[in-house]
């Protein structure tokens, strides 16, 4: 079946001999591939009588977002979550947990769960605790019994979820749930917050926490499922048709196989299988290796190596400001990270490594130099956000390939100019410094974290602005068109997948964002306002506003 996409601007993300972006008039499309690109009456007639004709009603036709790190199953978990990003303080954070719960009737031993808080944003200038969920557990309960007179429940556990989601809270009864008490020691890897008896207060940091989410009671497989499918539904609304899975385990691949293998994911997710504990993954199912099996695929492994430089868990070379010694803390050894690098080698496998801090970067790079050569691999650097100077022109003998999550310039930019300082808070996601180098990069949104929005993302490149206006370096801000590479070009090469999606030229395949206004001739401090009016994946709509 053939498909006319004409009377639009087709911002084709292809460049010509000056560097600037080649933009068309129309785009013919045979079965989901790109066929001819150019002038729209040339193209009506090449396209012939039986061919559907799309209007794109003069707005910007450009090729697919492609998401280059965040968690399609997180997000699909966080749908059922008690979304709290809002929150400004403690009471806040109590009365929309009961306006969450408030609509039907619990279970006894359920989990009510909040998402996205984040402690540097509430009035108190601090995490919650125990007993401040037990208080609101107690709210919660005899507002079920008021409006559910015959629902008889007596006990519910609470937890909250930092925005980061390397950090969070849990009630009395969670605590409980999991054997957490006084004897409990800290894992090398994490933190247990206490009061001056050594009773943990509730709070968890790093592996402390990450470890006990994965055991939390979960719905049916059917609603698992299900939440996927919604999830991939947002993506779609943010113009974006390749979707990472950035650490899958067991559960999720089998959750994530299934919804393939029967139909159900109707874009392409990139699974990165969770090194540590589940490099079977890859070994087991290599139908998933080699290219894409019904819009799913296994594109190599993922690592920590440490936490968030807004919850103060980075791993840095320098204290953070304010302090005279804390610099957070790295997740492995020295040789363990050079021993990951080397099975992903051995493997023949990407290697994506989630560092924050420059020391976590530079660990990450020296066990790259050391383990072999890693080029062919193209390994990843997620976020990079300290990412140093000094250490940019690293990257490329490694052929490693940064990933930045340049948007904390906006989300935490505030929070990063009292935690590091003026100087390193500013210099974080290096994007300008990156380009200088000639290094590939990718913008990621990391979501769950923040929503998938590619617009506000490339907005935040361009214009590097905290929330409270301040500059967030503009030695380190970066064109409207370098943005958009990050989200296209760049990001179908760190998927090695650059001959088929990325830019709209012949033979790639037809992905494509139809937004309200051109990126490229738009006011720069309005990027982030530009809508997403449809999406389509390998031609077929899959998003309509």
């Amino acid at each position: 079946m053939k498909q006319l996409f004409y009377h639009a601007q087709v911002v084709t993300m292809e460049e010509d001999q000056n560097g600037q972006v080649i933009t068309e008039q129309s785009v013919l499309v045979q079965d989901g591939t790109i066929i001819a690109v150019g002038e729209e009456k040339k193209l009506e007639q090449m396209a012939g009588e039986n061919c559907e004709k799309i209007d794109c009603q003069g707005k910007a036709l450009l090729p697919a977002f492609i998401d280059s790190h965040s968690h399609i199953t997180a997000l699909a978990q966080s749908l059922a979550y008690c979304d709290l990003s809002t929150a400004t303080s403690f009471e806040e954070i109590e009365q929309q947990l009961l306006d969450f719960t408030r609509k039907s009737p619990l279970c006894d031993g359920q989990y009510v769960i909040g998402f996205g808080y984040d402690h540097n944003n509430l009035k108190e200038q601090k995490h919650p605790d125990r007993h401040f969920l037990d208080r609101t557990a107690e709210k919660i309960l005899k507002q079920d019994q008021e409006n559910f007179p015959g629902n008889r429940v007596e006990k519910i556990s609470m937890m909250l979820s930092h925005a980061s989601g390397h950090m969070g809270i849990m009630g009395s009864s969670a605590l409980s749930h999991f054997g957490i008490d006084k004897s409990t020691p800290n894992p090398s890897d994490g933190i247990i917050g206490r009061e001056e008896d050594g009773t943990p207060n509730g709070y968890l940091e790093e592996n402390s926490f990450i470890q006990l989410t994965s055991k939390i009671p979960q719905p049916s497989k059917e609603e698992q499922l299900r939440r996927i499918e919604q999830a991939q539904k947002v993506y779609w609304s943010y113009g974006i048709t390749t979707i990472q899975d950035g650490l899958t385990k067991q559960k999720e691949w089998n959750l994530l196989k299934e919804l393939a293998q029967t139909g159900r994911l109707k874009t392409d997710v990139v699974c990165y299988a969770d090194l540590k504990d589940n490099r079977s993954l890859i070994k087991e199912n290599p139908e998933y290796t080699k290219g894409y099996n019904k819009h799913l695929r296994l594109g190599g492994y993922k690592i920590f190596l440490d936490g968030s430089p807004q919850g103060k868990t980075a791993w840095l070379t320098k204290p953070y400001e304010g302090e005279s010694e804390y610099c957070g803390y790295p997740i492995y050894t020295d040789e363990q990270v050079k021993e990951f690098v080397k099975e992903s080698i051995e493997d023949s496998q990407q290697l994506l490594a989630h560092c924050n801090g420059d020391a976590a970067s530079q660990q990450y790079l020296d066990a790259c130099r050391l383990a072999g050569d890693t080029r062919k691999i193209r390994p990843v650097i997620v976020h990079a956000q300290t990412l140093r100077l000094d250490q940019i022109p690293k990257l490329k003998p490694l052929g490693m390939i940064p990933s930045y999550f340049v948007a904390h310039t906006w989300f935490w930019g505030d929070v990063h100019l009292k935690n590091l300082g003026e100087q390193r808070a500013k210099q974080i996601s290096p994007l300008k410094s990156t380009l200088e180098n000639k290094i590939p990069y990718t913008l990621h949104q990391d979501s769950p974290v923040i929503p998938p929005d590619m617009m506000k993302t490339v907005w935040c490149a361009v214009n590097r602005r905290s929330k409270t206006g301040q500059s967030m370096g503009d030695d380190q801000k970066i064109s409207v068109k370098d943005a958009l590479k990050g989200i296209t070009v760049n990001a179908a090469y760190q998927y090695f997948e650059e001959k088929d999606k990325g830019s709209i030229c012949v033979g790639k395949r037809a992905d494509f964002v139809l937004l309200s206004e051109n990126p490229l001739t738009e006011n720069p401090e309005k990027l982030d306002r530009i809508q997403i009016l449809k999406t389509f994946s390998q031609g077929e709509l899959v998003y309509s506003r």
